[in-house]
């Protein structure tokens, strides 16, 4: 035989030369819970390790990761029901707990990326992604409420909006604010290819979240569907994206490789917590080895052409590296 492929992989030394695919801490944010008060900490059932955290404690929780080699982070808000109204008023309120933190933590970490969530369904009590009316999601009218959040977002000095609610030209309207307020320097990271998916709920425990009647079917994009993430990667680029993601990661690698063939902007994929809780399950009643199947999964979302992951095991991650 003149070609032996086993010889590439005699050693260690000698995989690692040739490996063709490596995940590094600069390909991670790490999707963070935060809560009203102080001295919080609170673990998400569904989600074993990974807390609800007050201010305080999430400064400290940014700082352990910053150490780690963890750079970037994605903050989102879990809100009390007394806060929520129809019209997400408090998702603009620069007084709000969630604007006055994320100011706190660029003051104190200047270096971190921070990116935010846009989305009204952490504020609205019906627990939807859009304004409901007569039992529908009210596009347009959606969108000032998102132009609003995402300036807000933007005063506290954080470096990526993230829009999550997949309402139609709400990449546009956000960049015409961002803009037209002198933000020019904000970035989208533009949730392009979220699905209607049912590895969502571990989340949706961590933030209250889910809603109160009906589903998200008619503006998340149907599971079944692959061409379509084009359309909607077509649009997001025309108005003004600097990333597309793929939510989820692992039930969509085709779509993220689609992306990754289509387009020259950098591709995130948002590894869920449906698919945390599963790792995490399996590993608890010792059937899988955690950190093993943690590193091959990350591994399989960068090699499907990911440039960026979002990940709960983000942390767990740049432990293992230390």
């Amino acid at each position: 035989m003149q070609r032996r492929p086993r010889r590439n992989r005699k050693s260690a030394a000698v995989r690692a030369m040739v490996r063709e695919t490596q995940v590094t801490c600069d390909d991670l944010i790490f999707p963070l819970f935060l809560l009203e008060g102080k001295n919080k900490k609170i673990e998400v059932a569904s989600m074993p390790g990974i807390y609800r955290l007050s201010t305080d404690l999430m400064l400290r929780e940014i700082e352990a990761c910053l150490k780690l080699g963890i750079q970037s982070f994605d903050v989102f808000p879990v809100v009390e029901e007394s806060y929520k109204d129809k019209l997400a008023t408090r998702s603009y309120d620069p007084a709000f707990f969630y604007q006055k933190t994320l100011r706190m933590i660029k003051q104190e970490f200047p270096e971190a990326c921070i990116m935010t969530d846009v989305a009204l369904d952490p504020y609205n009590s019906d627990g939807h992604d859009g304004i409901v009316k007569d039992g529908k999601i009210l596009n347009d009218e959606t969108l000032e409420v998102l132009g609003r959040m995402a300036l807000a977002q933007a005063e506290t000095g954080i470096d990526i909006i993230g829009p999550s609610d997949m309402m139609d030209g709400r990449v546009a309207h956000i960049r015409d604010v961002l803009d037209d307020n002198g933000f020019t320097d904000v970035s989208i990271m533009s949730y392009t290819a979220k699905y209607a998916s049912a590895f969502y709920g571990p989340f949706r425990d961590a933030l209250d979240s889910a809603p109160k009647a009906g589903d998200k079917k008619t503006y998340q994009m149907d599971p079944a569907n692959r061409t379509e993430a084009l359309t909607e990667a077509d649009l997001d680029v025309d108005e003004g994206a600097d990333f597309l993601m793929v939510k989820p990661a692992l039930a969509y690698l085709d779509v993220i490789r689609l992306l990754k063939d289509h387009y020259s902007l950098p591709i995130a994929a948002y590894n869920v917590s449906g698919e945390y809780a599963m790792i995490s399950a399996a590993a608890q009643n010792g059937w899988l080895d955690r950190r093993a199947v943690m590193e091959e999964t990350l591994l399989s979302i960068k090699r499907a052409g990911a440039d960026i992951i979002l990940t709960y095991f983000a942390k767990e991650f740049g432990e293992a590296r230390k």
